[in-house]
C-alpha cells in the first residue's frame, strides 16, 4: 500500500472518527454570523434563558449513550453508536458504520468490512482498522493518533480538532446556540416517543470555536482562511429537550465546499457507566510510526 494511499486512509479515518464525535458534541463544519441569521434575527431573550439552565444541567451527567447519523457530500456518510463519558475529559466507545462516500470505498478496497471501532481517550484515539489492514502493518489492529499530533496531520483545522476532541460532551451543542445570535423556541415535538421542547438557530462555527478553546489569534485566523477557501457558508443546530432538562437529540445542516454537511444525534441513558482501556501494546503502532516505515520503504 503506497504510503500516499495509506496517509488519506489514516488521516481521513482519524479525522472522520473525531468528527463523528464532535458531531456527538456539538460544533461541526460550517460558518455563518453569530451577531445575525442570515434572515437578521435576533435572539430570544427566554430561550437563551432556557439554554442556559440545560447547558448546566446536561454538564453535571457527565455520560450517555449516543445513536447517530452524519453525512458529509461526497466524502463520507455512516452511523454512529456507543457511549461517551465528560466527567474529566472524552472518554467513550463508538463502533462507526461508514455506509457511503469515498472514506467507505476507501476502507473496502483496502479489504475491511466498513466499520471501524474507535476508542477515546483524554489525550489520544484509537482506531480497530480491521484484520486486511493490520497485514500492511505488521498485523497490529489498533492505531494510535495523539491529539496533539491532530495538528500537524490536519492543519489549522486540527488545532480545532485537538480541542473540541479534549472537550466534546452534548454540552456542547447548547454552547453551539447560545453563540448564535438568532436561537429561538421552535415548538413542542415528541423525540422517539418522549416529549420534547425544540430550540433552533444559525451558528457562525469559527467564531464559535473562538469563544470556547484556548486557540491563538493565529490559529483562529489560518482556520478562517482554510474553511473560506473549502467554501464553508452557513450552518443551522436544532436541540430537543426533555422536561428534565437533558438533550434528546440534536441535528446540524450546513455546506461545505465538500458538499452539503449534516448529521443527527440522539441520546440516551444518562449517566450510564464508560468504561474504556487502552488497546494491548502489543496489537497497537502509532499512525506516525507507519508514516515513518512506508515513507523509508518502497512507495
Amino acid at each position: 500500500m503506497r504510503t500516499s494511499t495509506l496517509r488519506r486512509m489514516g488521516t481521513g479515518a482519524a479525522a472522520v472518527a473525531l468528527l463523528s464525535v464532535a458531531a456527538c458534541s456539538g460544533g461541526g463544519g460550517g460558518s455563518g454570523t453569530a451577531e445575525k441569521s442570515a434572515a437578521g434575527g435576533v435572539a430570544d431573550a427566554s430561550s437563551v434563558a432556557a439554554l442556559q439552565q440545560i447547558r448546566t444541567k446536561t454538564g453535571t451527567v457527565r455520560s450517555a449513550r449516543i445513536e447517530g447519523t452524519t453525512e458529509m457530500g461526497d466524502t463520507v456518510s455512516m452511523k454512529q453508536t456507543g457511549t461517551i463519558g465528560w466527567a474529566d475529559g472524552l472518554t467513550g466507545s463508538l463502533t462507526l458504520t461508514y455506509t457511503g462516500g469515498t472514506m467507505a470505498k476507501a476502507l473496502k478496497q483496502g479489504g475491511g468490512d466498513g466499520s471501524v471501532r474507535a476508542r477515546y481517550l483524554q489525550d489520544e484515539y484509537y482506531a480497530d482498522m480491521g484484520e486486511a489492514f493490520a497485514a500492511t502493518i505488521g498485523g497490529k489492529r489498533w492505531v494510535r493518533y495523539a491529539y496533539k499530533d491532530l495538528a500537524e496531520l490536519g492543519g489549522p483545522a486540527g488545532d480545532v480538532l485537538e480541542e473540541q476532541a479534549r472537550n466534546s460532551t452534548p454540552e456542547q451543542g447548547v454552547k453551539a446556540l447560545l453563540a448564535a445570535g438568532d436561537v429561538r423556541k421552535a415548538g413542542q415535538e415528541d423525540v422517539r416517543g418522549v416529549p420534547a421542547t425544540r430550540y433552533s438557530g444559525t451558528v457562525d462555527v469559527a467564531e464559535l470555536t473562538g469563544r470556547n478553546s484556548a486557540l491563538d489569534a493565529g490559529q483562529l485566523a489560518a482556520l478562517k482562511e482554510q474553511l473560506s477557501a473549502a467554501g464553508v457558508t452557513t450552518q443551522t443546530v436544532d436541540i430537543w429537550v426533555g422536561e428534565d432538562d437533558l438533550l434528546l437529540k440534536k441535528t446540524e445542516r450546513g455546506e461545505t465546499g465538500a458538499g452539503a454537511f449534516s448529521s443527527t444525534v440522539f441520546y440516551s441513558d444518562y449517566g450510564t457507566e464508560v468504561s474504556v482501556e487502552k488497546p494491548p501494546a502489543d496489537d497497537t503502532v502509532d499512525f506516525r510510526e507507519i508514516l515513518r516505515q512506508r515513507a523509508a520503504g518502497p512507495s
